[in-house]
């Protein structure tokens, strides 16, 4: 997977590409981990990931409770596939989607 980081101030995009899976996750994780500090407003740009699996959800949603607390996040661009994941997950009642 390959994680492009856009920091603007206080805001940060995110693009993922390729697959959120067991693999990958803890990349996704690390990545936020030392990024989020002192960010008001995430975007995570979905629109050329591939896949995701209940790993890269769990990330999503420890993402979102820090965010939570700090800001707002926001999911964008994701395909029908991942969409319909977020759908059958309860995600997309958890999620900003856009």
């Amino acid at each position: 997977m390959n994680i492009e980081s856009n920091k603007n101030g206080n805001a940060l995009t995110l693009a993922l590409e390729g697959r959120l899976d067991t693999i990958t996750a803890p990349q996704l994780e690390a990545t936020l981990k030392t990024a989020l500090p002192g960010v008001e407003a995430l975007v995570l740009d979905l629109g050329k990931l591939e896949y995701i699996s209940s790993a890269g959800l769990r990330v999503l949603l420890t993402a979102q409770k820090t965010m939570n607390k700090q800001g707002t996040m926001k999911v964008k661009n994701a395909n029908e596939m991942i969409l319909e994941i977020f759908e059958v997950t309860g995600f997309s009642d958890i999620l900003t989607i856009e």
